[in-house]
């Protein structure tokens, strides 16, 4: 994991000075370098160990400005992190021993609520799920949601743009952001926290700073959109004969719905299977359809609960008499309706307990995925007799949670190690042959920092290494992320 993106290799004694004035600007609790440090420096997947030199944890903007000015000045390069949440080794220092983590934990402030222009100004440390409450104690919505909003950040979300399970009706966390405050790499302050819906004065520097990973940048703070809560939310389980099917459901119920659709989930049958094995405290519905696929859908409606209702059972029954769905049904109400949503957000959780296996987060555009599942499976079970598919994810944007899980009775750990690499070539091969991406929510980080140039022509790449030299031409700010400057 050892990387050669820090400035130069010191001493610890050499690092003294930098940590004394790091201790001048945070105050000494704040600068952590003896004990446990794993929870900085081990990532969400446990797949890599790193090594800071110290967490660094400021408490405002100000101080995370003097922290990269004091960085700047000793060369030493900086890892920012929010909740430590990631998927793809972005946000854990290297093993060098002289890399800055620097945790925005402790800016959790929500900053002011605009009800005229319908937004949130808040700092970057703020957890996900507490924004997500805060906004409903003040009766508006917030509407980015994922498995790990227990834990994930607020700048983390928008240094990944991340997606989750209402990208279909809401967007990308690149589409709730207004505006953003952010320390640059040489530590002065940007403060774009306008909040206006139309500016076009120039180079929209929020959205090179959105899904830059922390290259560009430190997300300080972020202004986002807020919505009215919706009146009515209904959810079903319904059970699909074929991916196809489920596209033509998806397609049903953007027509059918008046533009309630929030939430479209796909989850295959071995992937449910899973839920079912590990966590048997869960009763998935549905189970004597045994259909392949099983999809999950999320209707919020502004009208009354009475004439939602009525909309939703009118479009089920429809979709049934088209063959859409052999069989479905309704939550009766929230407590139900978070009972299938915690058995889609448990495949992650049943999945890691089956073994390891060979993650793809993968986009299509929604009339490719039935060919692009149908060819790409055909091709793993003829290379790697026995292999096991966990796929699932977010049909109604295109995302799909493309897992490869080893034979069972096999070593999962030899698995992966043996067939990793071949396994991802033939899995992006078949995303580029249906002109889709090989990264949709999770980032690149290191782990497919390089795969990437494979897979993005020269010219991109070439763009996006002069915008990084522009910004950061010390290469200070997480080095090694995304792009390699050495290349």
């Amino acid at each position: 994991m050892h990387q050669s993106n820090h400035l130069h290799t010191l001493t610890m004694n050499d690092y003294s000075p930098l940590l004394e004035v790091l201790r001048q600007i945070v105050g000494s609790d704040n600068v952590i370098n003896q004990g446990d440090l794993s929870a900085w420096e081990r990532d969400w997947r446990k797949r890599q160990h790193g090594k800071a030199l110290a967490v660094v944890r400021p408490a405002n903007t100000e101080e995370v400005a003097a922290v990269v000015r004091a960085c700047v000045a000793a060369q030493v390069s900086i890892v920012p992190q929010g909740g430590n949440t990631g998927m793809v080794l972005g946000s854990i220092p290297d093993d060098s021993g002289t890399q800055i983590v620097l945790s925005l934990q402790r800016m959790n402030r929500v900053r002011a609520i605009d009800t005229a222009n319908l937004t949130i100004t808040l700092d970057a440390g703020c957890v996900l799920q507490s924004v997500q409450e805060f906004c409903k104690g003040a009766s508006y919505l917030f509407p980015l949601r994922m498995a790990s909003e227990g834990s994930c950040t607020i700048g983390g979300n928008l240094s990944t743009n991340a997606g989750g399970t209402q990208v279909v009706r809401y967007g990308n966390a690149r589409e709730l952001c207004l505006g953003l405050e952010v320390v640059t790499p040489q530590g002065a302050i940007w403060d774009g926290l306008t909040g206006l819906r139309k500016d076009n004065t120039g180079y929209d520097l929020r959205h090179l700073i959105i899904g830059s990973e922390g290259t560009l940048g430190v997300i300080t703070a972020a202004v986002m959109k807020l919505y009215p809560l919706p009146r009515a939310q209904l959810t079903a389980f319904a059970a699909v004969p074929s991916l196809e099917a489920a596209v033509d459901l998806l397609v049903l119920a953007h027509e059918e719905l008046d533009g309630g659709l929030s939430g479209f989930e796909i989850m295959g049958h071995f992937a449910l299977s899973l839920v079912g094995r590990h966590f048997p405290h869960l009763r998935l519905p549905l189970q004597e359809s045994k259909t392949p696929y099983n999809v999950l859908i999320e209707y919020s409606s502004l009208e009354t609960e009475t004439k939602a209702t009525e909309r939703f059972e009118s479009f089920m029954p429809l979709a049934m008499e088209l063959g859409y769905v052999n069989d479905a049904i309704v939550a009766k109400n929230s407590t139900e309706a978070r009972q299938l949503w915690h058995i889609r957000e448990s495949i992650p959780l049943a999945q890691a307990q089956e073994g390891l296996n060979i993650k793809h987060d993968i986009a299509l555009a929604a009339s490719r995925i039935a060919a692009f599942v149908q060819q790409t499976d055909a091709l793993l079970a003829q290379a790697y007799p026995g292999v096991r598919l966990v796929n699932y994810g977010h049909l109604g944007d295109g995302n799909l949670h493309y897992n490869v899980q080893a034979p069972e009775n096999c070593d999962a750990a030899a698995f992966l190690q043996e067939n990793e690499s071949a396994v991802h070539a033939l899995v992006y091969a078949q995303v580029v042959r249906h002109q889709g991406s090989i990264s949709a929510e999770h980032g690149i980080g290191t782990l497919k920092r390089d795969v990437l140039v494979q897979y993005k022509s020269p010219q991109a790449l070439a763009m996006m290494r002069a915008i990084k030299h522009a910004l950061d031409p010390l290469n200070t700010m997480n080095p090694g992320r995304v792009i390699r400057m050495d290349k």
